[in-house]
């Protein structure tokens, strides 16, 4: 099944940075014609191409391929929001299904917090609750 949405951001991504399909052919190592394949479903980029293209552009991996990046010409889900600033990192809530754009401050945030003991986690999340409840 083709996958629209990665075909929707490598054009959307490219575009963004003023590049020809010629121009990340040359860089993939492929044929301007392979690489116009990628953006119209046709073919889908094999993992190393996925890799260097997400690195390229600076997106995770998840979101270059699942994600709803914010674009002209793609209208994001209802009820979603998206963050035009780079540099964000795209997320999807569990609970929704919205896209989330977090910082890198916010990510690096909630990656520490996954390094801490259970008790240190309770602490944390009491102490962002108790804020947020009183408006500080």
């Amino acid at each position: 099944m083709p996958n629209i949405q990665l075909a929707n951001n490598l054009r959307y991504l490219r575009k963004q940075k003023n590049l020809t399909q010629k121009d990340l052919s040359e860089m993939l190592n492929i044929s301007r014609q392979a690489y116009s394949n990628y953006e119209t479903s046709k073919r889908t980029p094999d993992l190393d191409s996925l890799l260097y293209l997400a690195g390229f552009y600076n997106v995770n991996l998840d979101g270059l391929v699942l994600g709803c990046l914010p674009s002209a010409d793609l209208s994001a889900a209802a009820g979603s929001f998206a963050e035009q600033k780079i540099p964000y990192t795209l997320s999807i809530d569990k609970n929704t299904g919205n896209s989330i754009y977090l910082t890198e401050e916010e990510l690096d945030i909630i990656t520490k917090l996954r390094t801490l003991s259970r008790e240190h986690k309770q602490i944390i999340t009491g102490f962002i609750n108790d804020n947020v409840k009183s408006g500080a």
